[in-house]
């Protein structure tokens, strides 16, 4: 049997955010779907330097319009 559940990556574990009916000690496969892409961390100083001043230019670039709709914390959070 497949079933869906949504859950949150956190300190070592999953945790669901909705509810879910197992029987305690029940096996399951997890397929994790993400967006994101996480890049390993910079070790070397002057290349952490370096990509940041990059990323700083890029945002000085790309500032966000004043006109840009107030975001909240319900539009930003996906609803089912």
């Amino acid at each position: 049997m497949t079933q869906s559940l949504r859950a949150i990556y956190r300190n070592g574990a999953f945790i669901p955010q909705t509810a879910f009916d197992l029987p305690e000690g029940t096996e399951v496969e997890l397929l994790v779907q993400t967006s994101q892409i996480a890049s390993p961390p910079i070790a070397d100083e002057a290349a952490k330097r370096q990509f940041l001043r990059a990323l700083v230019e890029r945002m000085q670039q790309n500032p966000i319009p004043l006109s840009a709709p107030h975001l909240t914390r319900d539009s930003l959070h996906e609803r089912r």
